[in-house]
């Protein structure tokens, strides 16, 4: 871990302190955006980029739930990047960096259309940890699954989790 991620791992921490399901999800999602990257073998700059997304993903739900009093999808995709450029300018990220997150937080519940591979790795990861946490049902995994999933990876560790026979994750 650079120390950029791991700087802003913290501020993180701090930013949503008090809400420990926050905290949970987005250390998740980062820890199965790394594992998906680094798998796939993209590069390290890629990877960086992309835990530096998978960590601010959800930075805009506080001010959703202030603001609106809920925090559904698109409008998380619409406060959350003003959000992440002021935290990843501080923690100094360049400008293309920081775009490119900004982009990512814009886009994590947009499943179409996928704008790039980063795009398409926190998109599987969030919905790992989410499936998950939200107790979703079997027909909801395997529509999931055979929908959003598109890396090996991904699609392996989504299927070993839920437990998706070898018949049905080579259909």
């Amino acid at each position: 871990m650079t120390e950029r991620i791991r700087s802003l791992f913290l501020r993180m921490i701090e930013f949503d302190r008090g809400d420990p399901d926050l905290i949970q999800h987005f250390t998740k999602v980062h820890s199965y955006a790394k594992l998906i990257a680094e798998t796939e073998q993209m590069d390290g700059h890629f990877v960086e980029v992309l835990e530096a997304a998978a960590l601010v993903h959800d930075i805009g739900i506080p001010l959703c739930n202030q603001k609106y009093g809920s925090h559904p999808g698109k409008l998380q995709e619409l406060e959350g990047p003003p959000l992440a450029r002021i935290l990843l300018r501080e923690l100094c990220f360049d400008e293309a960096e920081t775009e490119r997150v900004c982009c990512l937080v814009g886009e994590h519940h947009t499943l179409s259309p996928v704008d790039g591979m980063d795009h398409q790795i926190l998109l599987e990861a969030d919905f790992i940890v989410n499936s998950f946490e939200n107790n979703v049902s079997p027909e909801a995994v395997r529509t999931t699954y055979e929908q959003v999933f598109k890396t090996d990876t991904g699609r392996k560790i989504y299927a070993a989790m839920f437990g998706l026979s070898a018949e049905k994750e080579t259909e």
